[in-house]
């Protein structure tokens, strides 16, 4: 019998367009001969839809009509049988819908790749690709991934975090802690968030203010670090788990804008009806980089992947000054656009292979799960009575 694998996608997240573009694309690569797929389609409000339906790029066009003919459902794991039922139940029918082996995240943003959905999976006992709640979490807040990062060893940019409640207290005080630790240009996003959203770079004080109100409306905290004003970008993805790790050829992303890779060039350089993701945009495979400078990278986005306690496949982003020859992480993808395909397919994995691989490290970590213990026997609640109101254990 095959495996079901339940692709589960979109979410409340900016990026949540993005995410029914990666996902489809990886429903049509998934190897049928090895695995049965069921889309599982997350709305902007979070609820759960299920169908054939919705593995159709073309059917987004009109997301109510796709719901009116596909499946609201909620997960149950039922004596460890992940089963899935339609909601709201309905007096007399059978409202058992589905079930899936498991769930393959193919999301992207804050609240579906920022361990949310992941710890929702885990708490259900689902197992499930990628990595893990811990991993999830860390890897999505830029700041926490700097600090472990450069604690490694790992060359990043010195950052500054900003609050909201502080810059609305008073302005003119953060601008001016911002300029007593950057020259301009520097650049402002939002802590935790990706596909360049909400992310500018400032040149003076005016557009400060301005980035900062916008980067405030994406999160409550965000990010200032210097800009490298004779940048290359480069990106490299990793696969494996703690054990093993493999990554890909190096790309180099071509900006359109001068200053930053921003969304646009991401996802709408190719045409307005874009359904290829982050595979559409404009890069080099491999980077225009000597061998030696690939070689630095490619140990160092292994290390980043190992000392976050990543698994699954993740795209790390790089920043290279041309200046000094310095290179530093940027940040780190746990589920990137496209799933990297593009980068593997360079590397000669075929995106079928890569699918396999992924679920293949789903199904071991799995595996290894069930061998930890996760009962304490303890006789605490022997002797405990409601009349101890010492509130002592």
């Amino acid at each position: 019998m095959k495996i079901k694998v339940g692709v589960i996608f979109g979410g409340k997240s900016v990026e949540h367009e993005v995410s029914i573009i990666s996902a489809i694309q990886a429903i049509n690569n998934i190897d049928k001969e090895k695995y049965d797929v069921l889309p599982i389609y997350m709305t902007k409000e979070n609820d759960l839809y299920a169908g054939l339906n919705l593995g159709k790029i073309e059917n987004y066009k009109n997301i109510k009509k796709l719901l009116s003919n596909s499946n609201k459902i909620i997960i149950v794991n039922d004596n460890n049988k992940i089963k899935l039922f339609k909601y709201p139940f309905k007096k007399l029918s059978n409202n058992y819908y589905d079930y899936v082996d498991i769930i393959l995240p193919v999301v992207h943003g804050t609240n579906v790749e920022d361990g949310a959905l992941q710890g929702y999976l885990k708490t259900l006992n689902i197992p499930f690709a990628g990595c893990d709640v811990e991993s999830s979490a860390i890897c999505m807040n830029k700041y926490a991934t700097k600090t472990i990062l450069k604690d490694s060893g790992i060359p990043v940019l010195d950052s500054l975090v900003i609050n909201t409640y502080d810059y609305i207290d008073d302005p003119k005080k953060v601008l001016k802690e911002i300029k007593d630790k950057y020259k301009y240009p520097i650049i402002i996003k939002p802590i935790n968030l990706g596909s360049s959203v909400g992310i500018n770079i400032s040149k003076n004080d005016k557009e400060t203010l301005k980035a900062l109100d916008d980067g405030f409306s994406f999160a409550k905290e965000v990010l200032i670090e210097r800009a490298i004003t004779n940048l290359k970008e480069i990106n490299c993805s990793v696969l494996g788990d703690k054990e093993e790790v493999t990554s890909s050829v190096c790309e180099e992303p071509i900006r359109l804008k001068e200053d930053i890779l921003s969304y646009e060039d991401k996802y709408l350089s190719g045409s307005k009806n874009n359904s290829k993701g982050m595979a559409s945009l404009g890069r080099k495979i491999p980077a225009d980089i000597d061998k030696e400078k690939e070689k630095i990278i490619r140990n160092y986005a292994e290390k980043t992947f190992k000392v976050l306690g990543c698994s699954g496949v993740v795209r790390i982003d790089f920043l290279m000054d041309q200046d000094t020859n310095e290179i530093y992480v940027n940040e780190i993808n746990t589920i990137p656009g496209s799933l990297s395909f593009y980068l593997w397919e360079a590397s000669n994995l075929k995106y079928k292979d890569l699918l396999t691989k992924i679920i293949d490290l789903a199904l071991k970590k799995e595996r290894e799960n069930k061998k930890l213990s996760y009962k304490f026997d303890t006789n605490i609640l022997e002797n405990f009575n409601s009349s101890n109101k010492t509130g002592k254990i």
